[in-house]
């Protein structure tokens, strides 16, 4: 079974969904945000001082690509893309947290206590 720490839990929910936001292409940090929030039916609020630590984890970890480009409003802004190491990743941890996520639902779900 998955054996996972409070802090691994946060941190690795991040990534996960960082890492799902880019499967549709390269975006800046900001715009990572936004699309977690509103593909979250504005339930997951991003905070920059979460986002920014989780983007630059990735990229340590060699998930993400990062390079500097222009952003619509003609401001400086670092690009995040997907690397192949990302993807399998985001396949990979995809799966762990559905499973996660299925084991907190059984268990808050319960109608009555285990049989002893």
């Amino acid at each position: 079974g998955a054996h996972i720490m409070e802090k691994e839990l946060l941190h690795g929910t991040l990534e996960v969904l960082i890492l799902k936001t880019l499967s549709w292409g390269p975006m800046h940090g900001f715009g990572i945000g936004r699309w977690i929030e509103q593909l979250s039916g504005n339930e997951l609020r991003i905070e920059e001082g979460s986002l920014y630590p989780a983007l630059y984890r990735i990229e340590k970890k060699g998930w993400v690509d990062a390079s500097w480009g222009v952003s619509d409003n003609q401001r400086r802004a670092k690009y995040y893309r997907l690397t192949t190491e990302g993807r399998r990743q985001l396949h990979k941890n995809a799966d762990t947290w559905s499973t996660f996520a299925h084991a907190v639902a059984r268990v808050l779900g319960a109608k009555q206590q285990p049989a002893s």
